[in-house]
């Protein structure tokens, strides 16, 4: 039986020798190891990647047992980590047109080049228990031909709009334009748009629903369609300064969300479509989703829109989005206050004492009866 001791250091010792025991649990219970929990949690350990910006699925399962399935402290394990590493250099951006598809569905074409592939998804699934799983049965299906596509059969949804004119084209950039990056300088605003997708892409995916959804409920006027989702394989280069060009490093897989919302125009420029954008690491659909609803209400300024709602702030949104900073500000909440607990006392005793004396009142503390008139 573990027995609460006083004193800083042997408690704090004691406390993390427990946290080891409860962390195993019943040791008549096979352990779980770090590769079945990147194989069977992998949504887990996708979350766990993007929010703690590192992609290493073996690193993200062993944050995932480390922290006893908190994912939030999990992702701290991996940002933690993440500092350790050395800096090599900067990829080539990723072409998601020439993604290795697994699944790729779109919400406003029903008949698309390449078809859509569902893929694995809980969308069709009944959501009932499946107490096989519980009985330790495989849970398997009969084996289904696995579809894999070759990266250039299936265009983005967006790029057919774009060939008719009808969606806004992606902002123009320079080659050698500097662009931001937020592993290595804080957050400062005003923000550009690369800077807001890099916030957004390892933000709280709960905070980042939150928002959307308030944005579907009326609080910035959006409810777009899904121009389309797909998730698969992309190939990571990186441009080797001595060879002359680039070399492919591996491939991550990730979840690519493209909006289709409300048009706009004007006298000078046709009606099109605007859109926005999510792209996250591993199969995290909802996170994408909500990203790219976040992403066009913070666009409100470059499309001539009006500042109605908080989910179109970005001083509200991008600094309250990361879940490793909110953690610290609420959970520093549980160490030690006692100085500045005493002082508030004091203080508020010295104003009670004189609003009392004001009120010709005695204070019941006192154990004294009130002689207010």
């Amino acid at each position: 039986m573990y027995v609460a001791v006083k004193g800083g250091e042997e408690a704090i010792s004691n406390a993390h020798q427990l946290l080891a025991k409860r962390r195993r649990g019943d040791t008549s219970v096979p352990a779980l190891t770090v590769d079945q929990i990147a194989e069977q949690l992998s949504l887990a350990v996708a979350r766990v990647m993007g929010e703690g910006s590192l992609y290493d699925e073996g690193l993200a399962a062993l944050a995932i047992k480390q922290a006893r399935g908190d994912l939030i402290e999990a992702a701290f394990l991996m940002r933690a980590y993440r500092t350790t590493l050395p800096r090599l250099g900067y990829s080539q951006p990723l072409d998601t047109g020439r993604m290795y598809i697994e699944r790729r569905i779109s919400a406003t074409y029903k008949d698309l080049p390449g078809g859509q592939v569902l893929g694995p998804t809980f969308d069709y699934s009944h959501r009932l228990l499946d107490f096989a799983l519980a009985a330790d049965a495989e849970g398997l299906p009969e084996a289904v031909a696995r579809r894999v596509s070759t990266p250039a059969s299936m265009p983005r949804v967006t790029d057919l709009l774009g060939d008719e004119g009808l969606i806004e084209p992606d902002p123009a950039r320079s080659a050698d334009a500097a662009v931001s990056d937020l592993t290595r300088e804080p957050l400062s605003f005003p923000a550009d748009r690369d800077l807001r997708l890099q916030n957004l892409a390892r933000g709280d995916e709960g905070f980042l629903l939150a928002l959307a959804y308030s944005s579907q409920r009326g609080y910035a006027r959006t409810h777009p369609f899904t121009g389309e989702i797909r998730y698969g394989a992309v190939e990571v280069e990186f441009f080797a300064e001595e060879l002359g060009f680039a070399i492919t490093l591996g491939t991550i897989k990730v979840t690519e969300c493209q909006m289709v919302n409300q048009f706009s125009g004007s006298a000078k420029a046709a009606p099109t479509f605007t859109r926005g954008y999510g792209l996250v690491f591993g199969q995290v659909e909802r996170k994408a989703m909500a990203m790219s609803m976040v992403d066009r209400a913070m666009r409100w300024e470059e499309l001539g829109e009006e500042l109605t709602a908080p989910v179109q702030d970005h001083e509200f949104v991008l600094s309250h989005s990361d879940n490793i900073q909110a953690t610290g500000f609420v959970e520093h909440l549980k160490l030690p206050h006692y100085v500045d607990f005493q002082a508030e006392l004091d203080l508020i005793r010295k104003l009670r004492a004189e609003w009392l004396e004001a009120q010709g009142a005695v204070d019941p503390a006192n154990g004294k009866k009130e002689a207010a008139e």
